[in-house]
């Protein structure tokens, strides 16, 4: 597989679950590959390991997601090292549920910061590093436009916000040629929600394929939407939950 070949990408939030596996496809794809993360310095390294494992150049970056000045000094120095930059990832993201009563300011805060700021200013800074042919795509959720249980408002709103944030994103940048477009998860088997998790059967009941999704197949989408036959997709949204918002 070389649909990527010779392209240079950042995933942010990429040492575990779904990030890492678009970081693994995208290098699979061809591309060179830096990844950002908080905490896990020791899964980030291992990521690199692999990419580079796969005959490309990779990097792990530290920056928190709620840092705008972290995220903008990643994207710079992701296209610093690879002398450029044509796919963003937007991946990091937070779930804080729980009651309205219980929601705290900070709560909300940081889950703006984490979900939709990091995103926007990540986006703002890849594009001034990027061509024609340029991809943003940002990992939202089937919840952002059904919300099928309490406790879930607060993390809803930041991912439904990213569906504006892209269309909007795709009428600015497409006179340049570059897309943007959202991907949408459903339940996905990771350490955050394991497919024998206590709250499984009860996700699974909601979908109409009854069985969690691999985050190998949102990493699929993912790189095809970053490829050049997706090149006439832009401002979409693309959900892959097993029917669950069927």
């Amino acid at each position: 597989m070389s649909t990527l070949q010779g392209k240079r990408a950042l995933v942010t939030g990429a040492s575990r679950g779904i990030g890492a596996a678009i970081a693994r496809r995208l290098a699979a794809e061809g591309a060179d590959v830096a990844i950002t993360y908080q905490h896990s310095a020791g899964p980030a390294k291992a990521i690199v390991g692999e990419i580079e494992k796969l005959g490309r150049r990779g990097l792990a970056i530290q920056a928190d997601s709620a840092d705008p000045d972290a995220v903008k000094a990643a994207v710079d120095q992701a296209a610093k090292t690879f002398g450029g930059l044509d796919i963003l990832v937007n991946n990091a993201g937070i779930f804080r549920g729980g009651s309205l009563e219980a929601m705290t300011l900070e709560d909300i805060d940081t889950t703006l910061a984490v979900n939709v700021r990091a995103a926007v200013v990540a986006s703002q800074a890849a594009a001034k590093h990027m061509s024609e042919g340029g991809r943003i795509v940002s990992i939202g959720s089937n919840l952002a436009s059904r919300v099928p249980d309490a406790g879930m408002s607060l993390y809803s709103m930041s991912k439904a916000a990213l569906i504006a944030w892209t269309q909007g994103l795709a009428r600015d940048l497409g006179s340049r040629g570059i897309t943007a477009n959202v991907v949408h998860p459903g339940s996905t088997d990771t350490d955050m929600n394991p497919a024998q998790g206590e709250q499984a059967a009860a996700q699974r009941a909601r979908m109409a394929i009854p069985r969690y999704g691999k985050a190998g197949d949102v990493a699929a989408l993912v790189a095809f939407v970053a490829g050049p036959e997706a090149g006439s997709i832009n401002g979409a949204g693309l959900t892959i939950d097993g029917g669950a918002n069927a």
